[in-house]
C-alpha cells in the first residue's frame, strides 16, 4: 500500500496518552501530522467556533512531520487543519478515546465528530476508542484493526468508521450498528443554584452481537461500526415520496 498523508487528533487533548500511542503506531503508515485540542474537549460533540478568534501553535510533537495545538474542539481542529492549513489528507483518525463510544453516547463524542468533519470535508475518517482504564489492549490490536479495514476494503464500502476495543477483547471483530442508551445522568443539586451531572449506567445487554454495545460491553469483541453523516430518516422519506 503506497505510503498515506494522515491527520490525526482526540478529544482528551493533544497531551493525552492515546493520542501518543496512536502516532507511535500510525507513523508507520505514513506521513501523520498531529492537530488536536489544547486541552481536553470529551463531550463537546460537533460543536465549533464561529464568534471569536482561537488559538492555533504549531508545535513539536514526535513522530509528527507537523503538529498543531488548537485551543477548540475536535471538529474545529479537523477545519483548522484542512480548511486552515489548506492540506488534503488520505485519512483522518481520531483517538485512542480514553473512554468507549458505543450506543447514543456517539451524540456526544468528540472523537466521533472529528470524524464526521472529516467526511463532511471530503476525507476517510476513523474512530478508535476503549476503555478509560488503560490502553495497553487497543494499542496492541491495532494492526489487526488495521488489517480488518484494509482486507474487506471497508473504506471503500464506507468513508466513516467507528471502532471501540475493549479491555480483554477477545480478538474478534464484528460489524455492528449503533445500539441504545449506554450513560445518562442525575443532576445533583449543589450550593449557589449549581447543579452537578452524575453519570450512571443505563445499557442492558439485548444479546445481540452486532449492536456495538453488546458487542463491547457482554461479548468483549471489537466493534467495527459504519458510519454516516446523512442524518435524513431513509425509510420515512423513502415511504412518502
Amino acid at each position: 500500500m503506497a505510503m498515506m498523508k494522515i491527520l490525526i487528533t482526540n478529544d482528551d487533548g493533544i497531551a493525552g496518552e492515546g493520542l501518543r500511542r496512536l502516532v507511535d503506531w500510525a507513523s508507520k503508515l505514513g506521513e501523520v501530522w498531529v492537530v488536536a485540542p489544547k486541552v481536553e474537549q470529551s463531550a463537546k460533540a460537533h460543536a465549533i467556533e464561529i464568534h471569536k478568534p482561537f488559538e492555533a501553535k504549531e508545535t513539536v510533537y514526535p513522530g509528527a512531520a507537523r503538529a498543531w495545538a488548537v485551543d477548540s474542539t475536535p471538529a474545529d481542529c479537523v477545519r483548522f487543519a484542512i480548511l486552515g492549513l489548506h492540506e488534503r489528507f488520505d485519512l483522518v483518525i481520531s483517538g485512542v478515546n480514553r473512554g468507549l463510544n458505543i450506543g447514543q453516547d456517539i451524540m456526544y463524542s468528540g472523537t466521533v465528530s472529528a470524524v464526521f468533519e472529516a467526511g463532511a470535508l471530503g476525507a476517510k475518517g476513523l474512530a478508535l476508542s476503549t476503555d478509560p482504564e488503560s490502553f495497553d489492549d487497543a494499542a496492541a490490536h491495532l494492526d489487526s484493526v488495521w488489517a480488518f479495514l484494509t482486507e474487506k476494503d471497508l473504506f471503500g464500502a464506507n468513508a466513516l468508521w467507528n471502532v471501540n476495543i475493549p479491555i480483554g477483547t477477545t480478538g474478534e471483530f464484528r460489524i455492528t450498528r449503533q445500539g441504545g442508551p449506554y450513560y445518562s445522568d442525575d443532576f445533583g443539586p449543589l450550593p449557589g443554584d449549581l447543579y452537578e451531572p452524575l453519570g450512571k449506567p443505563v445499557w442492558a445487554t439485548r444479546n445481540d452481537e452486532h449492536l456495538d454495545t453488546d458487542a463491547v460491553l457482554h461479548y468483549r469483541h471489537i466493534s467495527v461500526t459504519p458510519l454516516t453523516i446523512d442524518r435524513t430518516a431513509r425509510s420515512v422519506f423513502e415511504s412518502l415520496i
